[in-house]
């Protein structure tokens, strides 16, 4: 005989479904907290790690010179940039510790570098220049590995000499602004680009909008001028050791032998041969400033800020 419900009571199938979702509840909340547990776990492993490789690179931020007689060694390595480790602030700081060691008897750059940034470059040069004038009876000379081209070769072209390998790829004196263009595309796709600006050619190099005459005049007016100045700095650090080929400033890049016959470099050799030849003292001491994990870190974030609200990279000049 079936007893009778309390009219208070619940239907037997109602108190079934909330048991029901009362333990998928709790089962959800172990998993909730396992899943913290397992993350919390994670992200300090992860501070532990960051913390032991910042405190091992820590032991080669500093450069620690003695009193023996050295080779000064600062690195052009990669992209030239306000945003990248070959930095303007970056190659000045190094060169200007360099220079300013008293046992320092000769300073090198180390050149592996395609190019870049036409004010950064123009900044090095500009302070290598100036750290001569102050620091005479110190030469300074530059050594292209893999590649000395446009901007780290506007670099170059102030040091005393250029040393190059057979292999290397020199030269590249020329200015580019590149970048894309998808009105096309765009029509296809049945796309409308909607731009508004204050001043006549605010959106010249905007990527969705056709480029006109005048701004393309423009542009190749800016590019000339530039390309002026790399060629006068150029002339100035390499003087008659330049020949009068017609592709010279044309933007071609050559070997390491060939830039020798031309005049852009000077002599085969690398870093060891200099210091132990040249400069005659043969320990090599590394000034280029290390950057920690942390200081690396917060660059790459400032980085990311920077061109999100900045020019594109299709649309950055770049020396190459």
């Amino acid at each position: 005989m079936n007893q009778q419900q309390d009219g208070n009571t619940p239907p037997k199938w109602e108190r079934d479904l909330i048991n029901r979702l009362s333990f998928a509840a709790l089962a959800e909340q172990r998993r909730t907290r396992r899943w913290g547990i397992f993350f919390k776990f994670l992200f300090f492993s992860y501070i532990i790690l960051i913390t032991a490789v910042a405190f091992q690179e820590s032991e080669i931020v500093d450069v620690k010179v003695g009193d023996k007689k050295h080779t000064a060694m600062v690195e052009v390595s990669g992209v030239i940039s306000d945003s990248t480790d070959a930095n303007a602030d970056t190659i000045i700081e190094g060169l200007q510790d360099a220079f300013e060691d008293k046992d320092t008897q000769g300073v090198v750059l180390r050149i592996n570098s395609p190019g870049g940034s036409p004010v950064q470059s123009a900044l090095v040069y500009d302070e290598i220049i100036r750290l001569r004038a102050i620091y005479p009876d110190i030469p300074l000379y530059a050594v292209i590995l893999d590649v000395g081209a446009s901007g780290s070769y506007f670099i170059a072209s102030a040091a005393d000499q250029i040393f190059v390998n057979e292999s290397s790829i020199v030269g590249s004196i020329g200015v580019l602004m590149n970048g894309f263009g998808f009105t096309g595309a765009m029509e296809k796709l049945g796309i409308e680009r909607r731009l508004l600006t204050a001043g006549e050619h605010k959106g010249g190099l905007d990527p969705f909008t056709p480029l006109n005459d005048a701004d393309v005049t423009h542009i190749r007016k800016l590019l000339a001028t530039i390309h002026s100045n790399f060629i006068n700095a150029v002339k100035k650090g390499r003087g008659d050791r330049l020949t009068d080929h017609p592709d010279l400033f044309s933007g071609r890049f050559w070997s390491g032998q060939e830039s020798i016959e031309l005049g852009l470099a000077d002599k085969l050799g690398d870093v060891n041969y200099v210091a132990r030849e040249i400069i005659e003292a043969e320990e090599v001491v590394d000034f280029t400033p290390k950057s920690d994990l942390f200081s690396r870190f917060a660059d790459r974030i400032g980085s990311s800020i920077s061109k999100s609200i900045g020019l594109s990279r299709s649309q950055a000049l770049q020396i190459q």
